[in-house]
């Protein structure tokens, strides 16, 4: 059908835009794109019709020979009530409160998608390009029709698959994952059966997204908790006090070993056996004591007193055993306290010191923004924020990972809501120039508001009430079924994630000086954590850099 003759607007555009429906569409149509097996690619379809009123029901459906590896889901809106903090630097979108782009919801298939007079919606497609996908070139054509299958427009897009594969991913990745949010929100007693089957979907979409690290509640970790107050308790490890001598159960945390093995859970983050800014009380500890279920350690334990240190003296031996028997050696970190600063070094200290005593052999990691902490060896594996990690890149620290954060708002990449996508992404190239070993953000599924007040519904609050920049707290939705809908956000990181793989690819190729050269191509100036392209165009012409140059080098055997 001709243009004129369409009666719906469409306009195929990268997985890079974000489309509000009060703005006219600026987006940049895309053609053609490439991608390499064992990645997933995505991209999206503008559209609104052309009627000035009523509503229109629209189906969607796909022509391309890949068709059956492809999927399209709804972008939906939610509201955004705190964009940004005052004084932000560096581009975004808009800094007015308003409805955004994010959540990608199924497309019921009663209704299909729904076009609104006046209003830019789009769809998104998922491209999963398995080993099973030849290399060579596929049109992708998506077909909008009416419900009696009437055609309003098509679009296409032309995909060529490269004979390479993306390698297995070498980061460590960790977003914080709290059970004690499904808990609430789906109103399933913890540990219950149905629990466990909710645990594990999230598990699996985390997994699917390059989570291979997974925050293990030890005991119920002492995570953005108001002091006194104090969150569900999903602690994993059953303890038994008889006087000064405790025992344990490790029964449930051998079920959640089983249950990341089974989903591709390469590492376990234990949860933090001291409390948060600081290290001056023990988490919530649950025991039996004289057949009594209760509290014996939380925010009234002194975390120097001799109580608590017979109890982790106790503890972690009984825990270390548990690690041997089961073969996670090479597989665990702790964590003393997240978070602290210069002012908390001693409590930080004692905790370290006590630590290191019984779990010594093992990796402690802690996210902290002073390079003193690891300095004075109180910290051997420390996780600077992306903003105070220059000191820490001068001194060559072996195995450095970072993160961010709500207070990451001043020229580094995030991956808020009012941030251009672009922002999200380029964090992969940043990761792969400065030979990052892991990446921490401390927000797969909070659904809390600040300090764990009160829970709240993500699709309406996406803030935390108003604590952090909406989009920091969470990366997934809660869906009906029990498992998460996505983020075009978490989408997003995926794809930097596999820029990063590429690049380590590319480098296997070429050498690592020529791959870091042909990043930096128009850039301007040196890549760094603060300074770097910040639009969508550059960033996928680097991508098609990359993927061209890995075509060029690949052996013809491959």
């Amino acid at each position: 059908m001709s243009a004129a003759e369409q009666l719906l607007e469409t306009r195929c555009i990268s997985s890079l835009e974000k489309v509000f429906a009060d703005e006219e569409l600026s987006a940049v149509p895309i053609q053609r794109a490439a991608a390499l097996r064992n990645e997933v690619f995505s991209f999206q379809v503008a559209f609104r019709p052309k009627q000035t009123t009523g509503k229109m029901n629209v189906r969607v459906r796909i022509e391309s020979e890949i068709a059956e590896v492809i999927s399209v889901r709804n972008v939906g809106l939610v509201p955004v009530e705190l964009p940004i903090y005052a004084g932000y630097e560096g581009k975004l979108l808009r800094s007015t409160p308003g409805l955004y782009p994010d959540p990608l919801m199924p497309i019921e298939e009663h209704r299909g998608l729904v076009a609104v007079p006046g209003q830019w919606r789009s769809a998104w497609f998922t491209v999963r390009l398995s080993e099973a996908v030849n290399p060579g070139q596929y049109p992708i054509t998506v077909v909008f029709e009416k419900e009696d299958g009437a055609e309003l427009a098509r679009e296409s897009l032309l995909l060529e698959v490269l004979s390479a594969s993306l390698p297995e991913q070498k980061l460590i990745h960790t977003e914080w994952f709290h059970t004690d949010c499904l808990h609430t929100y789906y109103g399933v007693e913890v540990f219950s059966e149905r629990y466990w089957e909710i645990v594990e979907e999230y598990v699996k979409t985390a997994v699917d997204h390059g989570i291979n690290m997974l925050l293990t509640p030890l005991f119920t970790p002492p995570l953005d908790t108001k002091v006194g107050g104090e969150r569900p308790t999903v602690q994993l490890v059953d303890v038994w006090k008889e006087g000064d001598t405790y025992t344990f159960g490790f029964d449930r945390l051998k079920r959640w070993v089983d249950m990341c093995d089974r989903n591709g859970i390469r590492y376990f983050e234990l949860s933090h056996l001291f409390t948060q800014w600081g290290a001056k009380h023990a988490p919530k500890i649950i025991a039996v004591e004289n057949g009594e279920t209760k509290r014996i350690f939380g925010w009234e334990t002194d975390a120097t007193g001799e109580e608590y240190k017979s109890f982790l003296s106790q503890f972690l031996p009984a825990l270390v055993r548990f690690i041997r028997e089961n073969g996670l050696e090479q597989r665990v970190y702790f964590h003393v306290s997240d978070e602290p600063h210069t002012e908390h070094i001693p409590w930080y200290e004692s905790a370290s010191s006590l630590l290191k005593q019984h779990v010594g052999e093992f990796p402690t990691i802690d996210a902290l923004s002073s390079y003193e902490f690891y300095e004075r060896g109180l910290v051997p594996n420390p996780i600077p924020a992306t903003n105070h990690i220059q000191p820490f890149l001068e001194n060559e620290v072996p195995n450095l990972w970072t993160y961010y954060c709500c207070s990451q708002f001043k020229k580094v990449s995030n991956r808020f809501m009012c941030y251009p996508s672009a922002r999200n992404r380029v964090i992969g190239l940043q990761l792969y120039k400065f030979r990052i070993s892991g990446f921490l953000h401390w927000g797969y599924n909070f659904w809390y508001a600040q300090y764990s007040l009160f829970p709240i519904d993500p699709y309406k609050v996406t803030d935390a009430n108003y604590a952090f920049p909406s989009g920091d707290p969470f990366v997934v939705y809660p869906g009906k079924d029990g498992k998460p809908i996505e983020s075009l956000r978490f989408e997003v990181f995926r794809e930097a994630l596999q820029d990063l793989r590429a690049l380590e690819l590319l480098e296997s190729l070429i050498g690592r000086e020529r791959t870091l050269a042909l990043i930096e191509e128009g850039a301007g100036e040196p890549i760094t954590f603060d300074t770097y392209p910040e639009d969508a165009e550059w960033l996928l012409a680097c991508r098609e850099r990359i993927n061209e140059a890995i075509r060029r080098h690949l052996p013809e055997s491959v």
